[in-house]
């Protein structure tokens, strides 16, 4: 049972990032995969997830520069993060939406994301 995120890193205002999940385990399905966040000082949240119908949404915040995707081999999940704002500094991490709202506590490994102004 395993969920990694990688690809963080520092970058400018306005620059990019594509994190990724890799998702291993029978408790998790790709289908219902999320991206969430944490901020620092602040509490968790939601930023982009699939939902029913191979949907897509996200968080009035991050609408028009972020993205969340699936690889070919549906073991892996992506966020593509354009024009970085600031505020977008957090430890980033995937979980399984229905996980979530049974208040899983496993959260994986994240990655923090560091935007300078």
């Amino acid at each position: 049972v395993q969920l990694q995120a990688s690809g963080g890193g520092s970058v400018q205002a306005g620059g990019k990032l594509r994190l990724s999940c890799e998702v291993s385990g029978p408790m998790f399905s790709i289908n219902r995969m999320a991206w969430y966040r944490l901020p620092p000082g602040k509490e968790r949240e939601f930023v982009a997830g699939f939902g029913p119908g191979g949907t897509t949404d996200s968080a009035e915040s991050v609408k028009g520069r972020f993205s969340i995707s699936r690889g070919d081999a549906q073991n892996t999940i992506y966020l593509q993060m354009n024009n970085l704002k600031s505020e977008d500094t957090a430890v980033y991490y995937c979980n399984d939406r229905r996980l979530i709202e049974g208040n899983t506590k496993y959260w994986g490994e994240g990655t923090q994301v560091t935007v300078s102004s």
